[in-house]
């Protein structure tokens, strides 16, 4: 089947936890997610409904933390220059990367602050679902 590419904007938040957390119970109460067709009771119970192929989408995302499977972790600095020539990208530059989606791992995902006018603005959430 392969992997499914997700992207998010979200407002930004200092607290990148809340932030996920808010749009995981979006997606949620949306039913944007594979496997939605049965409505499950909690984000929980989609993902074990889900299996191994999890639900090609935010909600298999629980956590921010360094680089892992099932979780979010920001670009760093490096990260930030190399892809976008910036430490400030907007969302549109994140969108249209070539080279971060390549880079992408599957199950993992990546999250950059968004700026507009040298301010953050959002945060961009970047995955590719497992295979």
């Amino acid at each position: 089947m392969g992997a499914e590419p997700y992207y998010y904007v979200v407002e930004y938040d200092p607290d990148v936890q809340a932030a996920l957390d808010r749009l995981r119970d979006d997606v949620f109460q949306r039913a944007a997610y594979h496997g939605s067709a049965r409505r499950p009771k909690s984000a929980k119970e989609a993902l074990e409904l889900a299996g191994g192929d999890g639900t090609r989408s935010i909600l298999d995302v629980s956590r921010i933390t360094e680089p892992d499977y099932c979780c979010a972790a920001p670009l760093t600095p490096e990260e930030l220059e190399r892809y976008f020539g910036t430490d400030q990208p907007t969302a549109d530059t994140v969108e249209g990367c070539d080279e971060l989606w390549e880079d992408l791992e599957r199950g993992m995902a990546r999250y950059v602050i968004a700026h507009e006018n040298g301010r953050p603005r959002r945060i961009v959430f970047v995955g590719y679902s497992f295979d």
